[in-house]
């Protein structure tokens, strides 16, 4: 099939390169000029494991293609995917700014039947929009069509080509067709496509990621009150997570979610919500929480140094808002280190992708390092915002001969508390007791 995909952010570039990967012929437009440069030299803007190796194998063999000309992407298509930008407004609302004003140029365009589908996270009855900015000036049969991406950063590339399901909204028997055939070879497996109407397909997206930055709040506020009970949160995960109806997944402790989806996601439902004067009180709570909890090591670190963090250097390990991506959105790092910062302290950070991101936000507010080491190096604590894997199992004995303390706050639960008592660690986690070593003066937190 000859494919469009209109954005070239994270969903754009990883839809087109799967789709082209199926022997598609796909061609990716964005107005973004030097981004279209970078890529049609092979340069990837962002970092997805695996991603690399199916674009540049589909660059190589003519199958993916790079425009800044949108007429020109869309000649011929049978499928033009508008995957673009949906920022939170003020009131937490998503813009729908590019997606409308794309579709408005492709009703002048338009010069065969094709089936525009909204990728994008998108407010419901966004479709219904879109097809009437199109139809505007359309002079050929279209349909515009629901498809949500669920692909989780870090693993994106083996969600496209392995979904658990996928979504679809319309009530056109034609765009089912095409449809139908455009998912055939990734669903060979006989994981279902889920055909809906638009509307729920939209909703859809907005349930799923709510539900399960929900579940994850549920457990980060179990956490809390394990912490005054004395009750260890993993060993509840466990036993809760080995329930079938509750399932394992989305129930590890920790500072709370960030990212693109689930906060722009949880906050787009409750808007939707109040415009139809629905009080969804539960997401109102799931983020009350989230927002609390990102910054719920820092009176830890500020009790241990005795309320007063003036020239202490606190190292930092992990900036992206989860693992295997350089994904800063949201991420609890930056609001930590921010108040560090105002503080009095001095910050030294490491991760392994992110801090390219990083520069561009903090610039020399921050010193970065080039190894998770260096970070360490003459620092009166670590502090650990990211569970990559290179931080799961360190060099201890390295670690304590470079920090002036032994202490660690890990905000990912990365250390199991018996392992902290042996080697001598002031250890604080999330849900757990803290660990001080025998004669240590123990802080109260």
């Amino acid at each position: 099939m000859k494919i469009a995909v209109v954005g070239t952010g994270y969903v754009g570039l990883v839809t087109g390169t799967c789709f082209a990967e199926t022997g598609n012929q796909v061609t990716c437009v964005d107005i973004d000029v030097r981004k279209i440069e970078r890529l049609q030299k092979g340069e990837i803007p962002i970092y997805e494991p695996g991603l690399d190796v199916l674009f540049h194998r589909n660059v190589e063999e003519g199958r993916l293609l790079f425009t800044t000309n949108l007429a020109e992407g869309i000649k011929d298509a049978e499928v033009i995917f508008l995957a673009l930008p949906t920022p939170p407004g003020e009131d937490g609302s998503a813009d729908l700014k590019y997606i409308l004003k794309v579709a408005d140029d492709l009703g002048h365009i338009l010069d065969k039947y094709a089936v525009v589908i909204d990728k994008s996270t998108v407010p419901v009855g966004t479709a219904e929009k879109v097809r009437a900015a199109i139809a505007k000036n359309a002079k050929v049969e279209f349909d515009v069509v629901s498809n949500p991406e669920f692909l989780r950063e870090g693993v994106a590339v083996e969600d496209f080509m392995k979904p658990d399901r996928v979504v679809v909204g319309t009530t056109s028997e034609k765009a089912k067709k095409v449809m139908e055939k455009l998912y055939a070879p990734l669903v060979r497996q006989g994981n279902p496509v889920i055909f809906m109407d638009e509307r729920s397909a939209e909703m859809t997206k907005y349930a799923a990621n709510s539900f399960l930055a929900m579940k994850i709040t549920f457990m980060n506020e179990i956490a809390n009150l394990c912490e005054k009970v004395g009750a260890n949160v993993d060993d509840i995960r466990r036993g809760i997570g080995t329930d079938s109806r509750i399932g394992k997944r989305f129930l590890f402790a920790g500072i709370g979610y960030g990212g693109s989806c689930f906060p722009k996601d949880v906050q787009a439902l409750a808007k939707t919500s109040n415009d139809f004067n629905y009080d969804f009180r539960i997401l109102k709570s799931v983020m009350d929480v989230n927002y609390d909890q990102k910054k719920k090591l820092l009176p830890m670190v500020e009790n241990y140094f005795e309320g007063s963090l003036k020239d202490k250097t606190i190292a930092v390990w992990g900036l992206a808002f989860k693992p295997y991506t350089d994904d800063i959105r949201e991420a609890p790092a930056l609001e930590n280190i921010e108040a560090l910062l105002e503080a009095g302290a001095k910050v030294t950070v490491y991760d392994p992708e992110a801090m390219n991101n990083v520069k561009g936000i903090l610039g020399d507010k921050v010193t970065f390092c080039h190894t998770p080491y260096a970070a360490l190096d003459d620092a009166d604590a670590l502090m650990i915002f990211t569970e990559w894997p290179q931080f799961r199992t360190p060099e201890f004995e390295k670690m304590g001969k470079l920090l002036k303390n032994k202490v660690i706050f890990d905000g990912r639960n990365l250390y199991e508390l018996d392992q902290m008592r042996e080697i001598g660690y002031t250890y604080y986690s999330i849900g757990r007791e803290k660990v001080v070593p025998a004669g240590e003066n123990q802080h109260s937190i």
